[in-house]
């Protein structure tokens, strides 16, 4: 991330000696503010000051290319609804405001699309750059915007733009945030003007962070260091079917006309789902020089995202949708959470886009979640229709090893040449640095051109007998259908508008990536749930669940499956659909391989035992019902262990006390409960023993060291034979992480008292553990002295949110900036109710700690007969102004579960609305 920024006492070249004194200015009110503790101590002129790059959200302003007066009407959140008399004056509006709030924020994510942070951070974020140039996302979204677009969503991302720059017009960096008045301390950065292709490369972004299981395909290949074909799939079980259900449940493939239906089907699919590994020239085990190519990239990956404060990990979200009939209100209920990692200010920002008069000339009306930095509502309501989304989780990432030559890569014999682009990458303080990206004929980049050590690969790789010589070794390309223009950005103006059934899966039928469960709700009261998205097909035998050839042709995908044959359903009779990250269809429904690596339906199943007890105690169902039911942080797992841990029998005194807490305990996860703090340590320290010390050093955590069993053994050693390896994994990247394939791992073997996981060598301090309970015995001891050590030895004092909390941090500046200014920028602890896998998903690594990772980022409940009574919250404000009333003003009530009041109507917005500003021509 960003290095560290101090004070320079050189002057920007062209800058006033005005402009000098103002900086000096403001690198002291930067002191007085860290000194006092914030803008409430900070002293008159500190504040005046950083309040100078806060919006004007009252009165009137003039933009140039209004055709017609712009309303702007902020509630008491800050939170925006904007009545325009056209198209383009909404749209225009909507990046003016957003920009107001949070330009910051919408600066440094284009940077990062574009491979351009050194321009904003300098030399530290090179190998970033080099890592996102090779990916080519802006490149990308050029190529979308300019041959892909719809010509209305270019004038409308063209209006957007303008908006944008209108507010950018005359301002200097430190007119802008705080942030910038920081940078301008050690670079001359100057935000430049927006452009409509840094709106559709945010969709890059996103795509990224929701592109299936790719980290599960390097896990599996580094697993094959240490573990044989069948510890690994024990690590990695089939989807429990016959326990959690799927999201369709009433419809099915039918091969005689090719398409997917409702209802009952001619003819069945083949059920060619499989969890069996297939790349790699059909073996299950990884090259052994692949495993330092895929640490090193992993750790690439994961870096990425985490420069706007999202990544690939630990990506979930909840969305439900209710039918009239079993509803108060009798019309449909609609919830959505989607889950990502915390980042401040939260990723979605929210907002209404109304026409005065919804018309050919004006025709929307439509509020709800979007990101800064792109036009539209990505999640909400119009007048007509809710939908909500979940990540589905489909694979569309294949890795494949090429073999290359000095001429280029080989493929079916042949050596073709790669295709090769030059990227300068502008340094802020430092020197322009070049790089070359290479790329195979399908589009392909090298990913592992991106380390000086993986341009080769180890000397003793091994692949079977069909492989090509070695020679100077393998590299790692990247297939991924995010790399391929589309028209997601379409599909967004498309759902915005939608009014019916219909009308919303032809929308869905351009929301080419990321793919994500789409569910959908109206005021005719229907319900219904579409898979969109680009999704590819791959040969027999290759499910995509390890790297694949690339010097064989029939591992190449084979195309992609047609809309009319992705699952969908439809005012189902069970009169609800829940998708929650849980498999879309049954494996003996449906003849394509989606995924290996779904969720393993905890949550999902949860939601609907919830739903279902509800109906069949005759109740119906309100909005607060479905706000309750996104707060369940009830532990699946714990069900499943508590009954066990109770039947050990413990000598020690102090461990014996700690084991009563989960006597009576109801298995629900509250922040103030020591119970769910002892269990959850119980937890970790289970899969600790049973997995973690048995994975290869690349899953394990950095730093953590110890003496492992030969290679290929669950077992323990004999002491002479193990070797010490240290963990290298960030702890919140590491595995086993505890989410719902690990409870899933654990039930498989739960009542295989000497099954070979459940064993564990002797320590100093402890004797080998031979079969499940004396494991856990172990756990249970090892848990009571680390919570002594984190919480004390009193026990009346521990609590699982003293454990399990929240820290929301600024993603640039606020996370290796100065001390200064991390203070000034981030916000918290929360402690925080719920845990890994429960509906109320505050997630939390297991092998790290227990420190929140991902979140809820948002929750709303969308009533279909009055969308008045919804209700909406946002992970931290409106505002991305660190002293802004409403940089974090909603955080404490999303931490306790509120929701917030949801206007749509003029009425309620005018009843709402405490700032209006007019934007006039």
């Amino acid at each position: 991330m960003p290095p560290n920024t101090t004070a320079s006492s050189g002057q920007k070249p062209g800058k006033s000696g005005r402009k000098k004194g103002r900086k000096a200015r403001l690198f002291l009110i930067v002191l007085v503010l860290a000194l006092f503790g914030g803008v409430a101590y900070g002293g008159y002129w500190g504040v005046s000051t950083v309040r100078a790059s806060f919006p004007q959200t009252k009165g009137s302003l003039t933009l140039d290319g209004l055709s017609g007066p712009v309303d702007v009407k902020r509630d008491g959140n800050g939170i925006p609804q904007i009545y325009a008399s056209s198209d383009e004056d909404l749209f225009m509006a909507q990046g003016y405001v957003q920009a107001q709030d949070r330009f910051y924020e919408m600066d440094v994510r284009r940077h990062m699309t574009s491979g351009r942070l050194s321009e904003m951070f300098g030399s530290g974020q090179v190998k970033n750059d080099e890592f996102l140039r090779t990916m080519g996302w802006d490149r990308v979204a050029k190529e979308e915007y300019d041959k892909k677009l719809s010509a209305s969503t270019k004038k409308y991302l063209q209006a957007y733009a303008k908006g944008v720059n209108a507010y950018l017009k005359g301002k200097d960096g430190e007119d802008i945030s705080l942030e910038y008045a920081a940078l301008g301390f050690t670079n001359d950065y100057k935000p430049q003007e927006w452009t409509p292709v840094d709106s559709v490369a945010w969709l890059k972004a996103m795509a990224w962070d929701l592109r299936g299981n790719m980290q599960e395909e390097i896990d599996r290949s580094l697993m094959t260091s240490r573990l044989g074909p069948k510890q690994i799939a024990d690590l990695y079980p089939e989807y429990p079917y016959s326990r959690n259900k799927t999201i369709t449940q009433e419809g099915q493939y039918d091969s005689v006309t090719g398409s997917y239906v409702q209802g009952s089907s001619t003819t069945a699919g083949s059920g060619t789902q499989s969890t069996a590994g297939t790349g790699l020239a059909g073996n299950t085990t990884a090259p052994d020089g692949l495993q330092s190519q895929l640490s090193k990239l992993y750790n690439v990956l994961d870096n990425v995202p985490t420069a706007v404060g999202v990544n690939g990990n630990g990506i979930g979200s909840n969305s439900w949708v209710v039918g009239g009939d079993h509803t108060i209100t009798g019309k449909p209920l609609l919830a959505n959470d989607p889950h990502l990692s915390a980042s401040l200010p939260s990723v979605w920002y929210q907002m209404g886009l109304h026409c005065t008069s919804v018309s050919s000339k004006c025709q929307y009306d439509v509020s709800g979640y979007t990101f800064a930095g792109m036009p539209g509502v990505v999640i909400g309501h119009n007048q007509d229709i809710a939908w909500g989304m979940t990540n589905s989780g489909v694979d569309v990432t294949d890795l494949y090893l090429e073999k290359i030559t000095g001429e280029g890569y080989e493929y079916d014999g042949k050596v073709l040449p790669f295709t090769t682009r030059k990227e300068t990458i502008k340094v802020a303080g430092g020197a322009d640095k070049t790089i070359v990206v290479r790329e195979t004929k399908d589009g392909m980049p090298l990913l592992s051109d991106r380390d000086d050590e993986l341009v080769k690969v180890g000397k003793k790789a091994t692949v079977d007998s069909g492989a090509p010589d070695r020679g100077d070794g393998y590299a790692i390309a990247l297939r991924w259908t995010a790399l391929d223009p589309g028209n997601s950005m379409d599909a967004v103006f498309q759902l915005d508008k939608a009014s019916n059934w219909s009308e919303f899966r032809t929308a869905s039928a351009s929301f080419d990536v990321p793919s994500q469960n789409l569910i959908y709700a109206d005021t005719n009261n229907h319900i219904g749930y579409q898979l969109p998205g680009k999704i590819p097909t791959r040969s027999k035998g290759d499910d995509g669940s390890l790297p694949s050839p690339g010097w064989d042709s029939k591992y190449k995908w084979t195309g992609y499956i047609k809309q009319s044959e992705l699952p969908y359903e439809y005012d189902p009779k069970r009169g609800y659909i829940v998708t929650a990250n849980q498999a879309v269809v049954d494996k003996d429904k449906y003849p394509y391989t989606l995924t290996t690596d779904w969720g393993y339906g905890t949550r999902s199943q949860r939601i609907s035992d919830l739903i279902e007890a509800k109906i069949k105690g005759g109740g119906k169902i309100s909005t607060d019902d479905m706000r309750q039911m996104q707060l369940d942080d009830s532990s699946e797992i714990a069900k499943l262990i508590v009954p066990k841990l109770l039947k050990i029998d413990v000598a020690d005194k102090n461990v014996r006390d700690a084991q009563k807490l989960l006597e009576g305990w109801d298995y629900t996860q509250d922040a103030d409960s020591a119970a769910a703090a002892y269990f959850n340590a119980t937890w970790r320290n289970i899969l600790k023993l049973a997995f973690g010390n048995k994975l290869p050093k690349e899953l394990r955590v950095k730093g953590q060291c110890l003496n492992v069993a030969p290679v290929d053994s669950t077992g323990p050693a004999d002491e002479n034979q193990t070797v010490r390896e240290c963990g290298q994994r960030e702890a919140d990247q590491a595995q086993p992480d505890g989410g719902d394939r690990w409870f899933e791992v654990v039930r498989k073997i739960i009542d295989d008292q000497n099954n070979d996981w459940w064993k564990a060598p002797k320590t100093r301090l402890d004797k080998a553990a031979d079969n499940r309970d004396e494991l856990f015995a172990r756990a249970m001891k090892d848990a009571r002295w680390e919570l002594t050590a984190k919480l004390g030895k009193d026990m009346d004092t521990w609590s699982w949110g003293r454990l399990h909390r929240l820290f929301l941090k600024n993603q640039t500046l606020g996370t290796e900036g100065p001390g200064v200014l991390q203070y000034m920028l981030n916000r918290g602890p929360w402690k925080l109710s719920g845990g890994e896998a429960t509906v109320n998903a505050t997630g939390w690594n297991a092998a790290g700690g227990y420190g929140v990772v991902w979140v809820p980022s948002m929750r709303m409940v969308v009533n279909l007969d009055d969308f008045d009574k919804s209700k909406w919250i946002n992970l931290s404000g409106a505002s991305g102004h660190a002293f802004s009333a409403h940089y974090t003003d909603q955080t404490d009530k999303w931490a306790k579960g509120e929701l917030l009041p949801w206007s749509f109507s003029d009425k309620a917005v005018d009843k709402s609305t405490s700032d209006t500003l007019v934007l006039k021509p």
